[in-house]
Protein backbone atom coordinates (compact mmCIF):
# COMPACT_ATOMS: atom_id res chain seq x y z
CA UNK A 1 0.00 0.00 0.00
CA UNK A 2 1.09 3.41 -0.71
CA UNK A 3 0.15 6.88 0.12
CA UNK A 4 0.12 9.79 -2.03
CA UNK A 5 -1.00 13.17 -2.89
CA UNK A 6 -3.76 13.30 -4.84
CA UNK A 7 -2.76 14.38 -8.54
CA UNK A 8 -4.69 17.23 -10.63
CA UNK A 9 -6.60 15.12 -12.77
CA UNK A 10 -7.85 12.57 -10.57
CA UNK A 11 -10.23 14.91 -8.68
CA UNK A 12 -13.30 13.22 -10.62
CA UNK A 13 -12.22 10.56 -7.87
CA UNK A 14 -13.59 12.46 -5.25
CA UNK A 15 -17.21 11.83 -6.47
CA UNK A 16 -16.59 8.20 -6.30
CA UNK A 17 -14.94 8.39 -2.73
CA UNK A 18 -18.01 10.48 -1.34
CA UNK A 19 -20.75 8.18 -2.39
CA UNK A 20 -18.73 5.13 -0.82
CA UNK A 21 -18.41 7.25 2.43
CA UNK A 22 -21.93 7.69 2.74
CA UNK A 23 -23.23 5.26 5.62
CA UNK A 24 -25.59 3.09 4.85
CA UNK A 25 -26.67 0.88 8.06
CA UNK A 26 -26.76 -2.48 7.97
CA UNK A 27 -29.95 -3.79 6.37
CA UNK A 28 -30.75 -0.46 4.40
CA UNK A 29 -31.00 -0.46 0.50
CA UNK A 30 -28.32 1.84 -0.95
CA UNK A 31 -28.87 5.42 -1.65
CA UNK A 32 -28.76 6.11 -5.59
CA UNK A 33 -25.89 7.19 -6.75
CA UNK A 34 -27.09 10.99 -8.04
CA UNK A 35 -27.43 12.03 -4.55
CA UNK A 36 -23.78 13.25 -4.46
CA UNK A 37 -25.29 16.23 -6.99
CA UNK A 38 -27.40 17.08 -3.98
CA UNK A 39 -25.95 20.99 -2.96
CA UNK A 40 -24.83 19.59 0.50
CA UNK A 41 -22.75 16.82 -1.07
CA UNK A 42 -21.34 18.53 -4.19
CA UNK A 43 -19.41 21.27 -1.78
CA UNK A 44 -17.22 18.47 -0.69
CA UNK A 45 -15.47 18.05 -4.53
CA UNK A 46 -16.98 21.21 -6.56
CA UNK A 47 -13.67 23.42 -7.37
CA UNK A 48 -11.29 21.12 -5.00
CA UNK A 49 -7.97 22.37 -4.90
CA UNK A 50 -9.02 26.25 -4.75
CA UNK A 51 -9.63 26.40 -1.43
CA UNK A 52 -6.28 27.03 1.11
CA UNK A 53 -7.31 23.48 2.99
CA UNK A 54 -7.52 21.83 0.20
CA UNK A 55 -5.75 18.44 0.90
CA UNK A 56 -6.41 15.05 -0.50
CA UNK A 57 -4.50 11.76 -0.19
CA UNK A 58 -5.39 8.48 -1.76
CA UNK A 59 -4.12 5.15 -0.87
CA UNK A 60 -2.78 2.89 -3.94
CA UNK A 61 -2.75 -1.08 -3.86
CA UNK A 62 -1.22 -2.89 -6.73
CA UNK A 63 -1.39 0.89 -8.57
CA UNK A 64 -5.01 1.46 -8.04
CA UNK A 65 -6.95 4.14 -5.86
CA UNK A 66 -8.70 2.30 -3.06
CA UNK A 67 -8.99 4.89 -1.06
CA UNK A 68 -9.36 8.86 -0.55
CA UNK A 69 -8.75 11.25 2.79
CA UNK A 70 -9.51 14.85 1.78
CA UNK A 71 -10.29 18.20 3.23
CA UNK A 72 -11.25 21.65 2.88
CA UNK A 73 -12.92 24.30 4.67
CA UNK A 74 -16.98 24.02 4.23
CA UNK A 75 -19.92 24.90 6.17
CA UNK A 76 -20.74 20.82 6.14
CA UNK A 77 -21.90 18.98 8.94
CA UNK A 78 -18.77 18.44 10.98
CA UNK A 79 -18.39 22.44 10.33
CA UNK A 80 -17.05 23.97 13.45
CA UNK A 81 -15.12 27.21 12.54
CA UNK A 82 -13.55 28.70 9.63
CA UNK A 83 -10.60 28.40 10.33
CA UNK A 84 -10.87 24.36 10.66
CA UNK A 85 -10.77 22.09 7.77
CA UNK A 86 -13.27 19.49 7.40
CA UNK A 87 -12.28 15.61 6.99
CA UNK A 88 -14.25 13.48 4.34
CA UNK A 89 -12.82 10.01 4.20
CA UNK A 90 -13.87 6.80 2.30
CA UNK A 91 -12.36 3.26 1.03
CA UNK A 92 -13.44 0.90 -0.80
CA UNK A 93 -15.51 -1.58 0.88
CA UNK A 94 -13.13 -4.21 0.35
CA UNK A 95 -10.22 -2.45 1.50
CA UNK A 96 -11.87 -1.33 4.97
CA UNK A 97 -10.61 -2.86 8.47
CA UNK A 98 -7.06 -2.79 7.10
CA UNK A 99 -5.43 -0.38 9.15
CA UNK A 100 -5.26 1.80 5.72
CA UNK A 101 -7.84 4.44 6.89
CA UNK A 102 -6.31 4.77 9.92
CA UNK A 103 -2.69 5.11 7.87
CA UNK A 104 -4.62 7.30 5.41
CA UNK A 105 -5.60 9.79 8.67
CA UNK A 106 -2.26 9.72 10.44
CA UNK A 107 -0.49 11.20 7.13
CA UNK A 108 -3.85 13.92 6.68
CA UNK A 109 -3.17 15.49 10.24
CA UNK A 110 0.83 15.56 9.90
CA UNK A 111 0.31 17.68 6.64
CA UNK A 112 -1.94 19.55 7.85
CA UNK A 113 -0.49 20.21 11.36
CA UNK A 114 2.81 20.89 8.71
CA UNK A 115 0.56 23.62 6.55
CA UNK A 116 -0.24 25.54 10.24
CA UNK A 117 -3.89 24.74 10.94
CA UNK A 118 -4.50 23.95 14.22
CA UNK A 119 -7.47 21.84 14.66
CA UNK A 120 -9.63 19.97 12.37
CA UNK A 121 -13.12 18.68 12.58
CA UNK A 122 -15.30 15.54 11.21
CA UNK A 123 -18.96 14.72 11.06
CA UNK A 124 -19.91 10.60 11.96
CA UNK A 125 -22.91 8.96 12.24
CA UNK A 126 -23.15 7.36 15.54
CA UNK A 127 -23.66 4.13 14.58
CA UNK A 128 -20.50 4.07 12.13
CA UNK A 129 -17.78 1.62 13.24
CA UNK A 130 -15.43 4.31 12.22
CA UNK A 131 -16.59 6.16 15.36
CA UNK A 132 -13.42 3.86 17.23
CA UNK A 133 -10.92 4.91 14.48
CA UNK A 134 -11.39 8.61 14.75
CA UNK A 135 -10.87 8.06 18.42
CA UNK A 136 -7.86 6.79 17.72
CA UNK A 137 -5.82 8.90 16.11
CA UNK A 138 -7.38 11.96 18.49
CA UNK A 139 -10.67 13.21 17.83
CA UNK A 140 -12.83 13.70 20.38
CA UNK A 141 -16.74 14.27 20.24
CA UNK A 142 -17.38 17.94 21.61
CA UNK A 143 -21.15 17.86 20.06
CA UNK A 144 -24.01 15.96 18.77
CA UNK A 145 -27.23 15.71 17.68
CA UNK A 146 -29.44 12.73 17.40
CA UNK A 147 -27.52 10.59 14.59
CA UNK A 148 -24.31 12.23 14.32
CA UNK A 149 -21.15 12.68 16.42
CA UNK A 150 -19.21 16.46 15.96
CA UNK A 151 -15.37 15.31 16.43
CA UNK A 152 -12.10 17.70 16.58
CA UNK A 153 -8.86 17.29 16.50
CA UNK A 154 -6.39 19.29 18.03
CA UNK A 155 -3.18 19.91 15.42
Amino acid sequence: MHIRELRADETGLLKDFLYEAIFIPEGVEPLDKSIIYQPELSLYYEDFGSGPADNCLVAEVDGKVVGAVWTRIMNDYGHVADDTPSFAISLYREYRDKGIGTEMMRKMLTLLAGQGWKQASLAVQKANYAVRMYEAVGFRIVDENAEEYIMVREL
